[in-house]
């Protein structure tokens, strides 16, 4: 790739030397998840409007997903000319079944489960009710790279399914992000879609036909190869990640008060994250902010007070404010959020607290940092008077 200065996926056929790291890493992308196929695009956000275009979800179509997510879930079926239809979420911190087939409507095109900070959603619930209502099911896997339920990877068990590979993920290209999905001709439409609608049948690029709009989402050989090198060592990241992260929860496992994340299928937990909950939202914001005087909040997150991650944060959606008119429908859904109960999700949220786990840790790092969280935990139970 270096040698021939061909840093772009696509063309260039007889200067590059046979270099295709885009390819190379697809296939090993398929080869690992055990998916058919793999579209590498340049972020998670991109593989997400991706794949809902290439199933064909757009205006009028109604979307379901988390109240808990990443804002680029939303994003992405604004995108599209969708409507996202945010629901609650349960002590697994992501779709609440029963929420989801609550929202249901006639306009219901799509449920979309985001799998957050590692862990799954119950897919088996949700496959239910998309079977039930014939709907469409994408798998926003961008942060649980790794993940498995029931010995299927996370991400390709519904009708497509996406990670991203940003800085932060469990393997990363720099930038990056893919489509996995089973299905033939949804792969066509993604890898046309996303290379503003060549179909990559000519004999170079100028020759390619256009048989329907795209966009430009092409990741580049640079991130790709970035990738190949990332994605071969999957499975030693997350054995370090399960190792540490099981360490940590033993620390954290010494207060009774303590309760954890609830996971459909514990043996596939990719482990980013160990996400404890405590008694009250009263005692969690007097932790966080014990953890903060103290220097030590870094690496855990109270996502109720984050603007990323949660809708209470999310005024620019709930007002619908954006630089170009969003459709009546988008609009009027919006707007609606502000209205909209929340109380089950913040239930859950408001005692959260997700402590990231590292892969550089050493023993001794995870025993100190875990001491001092119970050291901090145990202080403000104390004063609280909780009974343990």
């Amino acid at each position: 790739m270096v040698e021939s200065g061909i840093l772009m996926r696509y063309g260039f056929d007889g200067m590059r030397n046979g270099h295709w790291k885009a390819k190379e890493l697809e296939q090993a992308i398929c080869q690992r998840f055990g998916v058919k196929h793999a579209q590498l695009v340049s972020s998670g956000t991109a593989a997400l409007t991706t794949a809902m275009a290439a199933l064909g979800i757009g205006a009028g179509d109604e979307v379901i997903m988390p109240a808990f997510t990443f804002v680029a879930s939303f994003e992405a079926v604004l995108s599209v000319g969708a409507v996202p239809v945010l629901v609650d979420v349960d002590e697994t911190m992501t779709l609440n079944p029963a929420a989801v087939r609550a929202a249901v409507t006639s306009r219901t095109k799509c449920i979309m489960p985001v799998h957050m900070c590692g862990s799954m959603a119950d897919m088996d619930a949700l496959q239910a009710i998309c079977k039930e209502h014939n709907l469409l099911l994408i798998e926003d896997a961008c942060q649980s790279i790794g993940g498995t339920y029931k010995g299927k990877s996370l991400g390709t068990i519904g009708d497509a399914g996406t990670f991203s590979f940003d800085f932060v993920k469990t393997i990363t290209c720099g930038e990056g992000g893919v489509v996995m999905t089973n299905n033939e001709e949804v792969y066509t439409k993604c890898d046309a879609f996303s290379d503003h609608g060549h179909d990559h049948k000519g004999v170079d690029r100028g020759a390619d036909l256009h048989p329907f709009l795209g966009y430009n989402f092409r990741i580049s050989e640079l991130h790709a190869a970035v990738g190949l090198a990332q994605v071969r060592r999957v499975d030693e990241f997350l054995a370090i990640q399960k190792k540490n992260h099981d360490a940590f929860k033993a620390i954290l496992s010494t207060i009774p008060q303590i309760t954890f994340r609830q996971i459909p299928d514990p043996e596939g937990n990719s482990c980013t994250f160990l996400s404890w909950f405590l008694p009250t939202e009263e005692i969690t914001k007097n932790v966080v902010a014990e953890l903060k005087a103290q220097g030590i909040l870094g690496g855990n997150f109270y996502w109720y007070d984050n603007n990323w991650h949660y809708i209470r944060k999310w005024d620019h959606l709930k007002s619908a404010t954006a630089l170009y008119p969003l459709n009546e429908a988008q609009r009027t859904a919006l707007l609606s959020l502000s209205n909209q109960d929340f109380s089950a999700s913040d239930a859950v949220m408001s005692r959260c607290i997700s402590s990231s786990i590292s892969l550089l840790w050493t023993e001794e790092q995870i025993r100190e940092k875990g001491e001092k969280l119970v050291a901090v935990v145990n202080k403000v139970l104390q004063s609280a008077s909780v009974p343990s």
